[in-house]
């Protein structure tokens, strides 16, 4: 299993960004695809998650600003994010739940 974010970057408060997410080596479509976040001095944390039929959940953190979505043919899912705040600042990651596995993240920097 491969996964490789991107889309990360430096924004000010109130910006906006869209992380991506490839995945390789697993049926993508049958696989639910979750985003997650490492802020600092804080544990990774769940962000959003989406099933393969397309069932959504938000952390409560994130909810109104923040939307998650799928591209089945192209094994790619997506982070869309509004009104960010400081604390949203971090290094974000995707993976299928299923899977113990990591891509190398992408970091978001949200300055005031």
């Amino acid at each position: 299993v491969q996964l490789v974010e991107s889309g990360g970057g430096s924004v000010q408060a109130g910006g906006s960004l869209t992380l991506s997410c490839t995945a390789s080596g697993i049926i993508f479509s049958i696989n639910t695809m979750a985003w997650y976040r490492q802020t600092p001095g804080n544990q990774r944390e769940s962000v959003a998650s989406i099933t393969g039929r397309g069932r959504i959940d938000y952390a409560d953190s994130v909810k109104g600003r923040f939307t998650i979505s799928r591209d089945n043919a192209k094994n790619t899912a997506y982070l869309q994010m509004n009104n960010l705040k400081p604390e949203d600042t971090g290094i974000y990651y995707c993976r299928p739940p299923a899977y113990i596995v990591w891509g190398q993240g992408t970091q978001v920097t949200v300055s005031p």
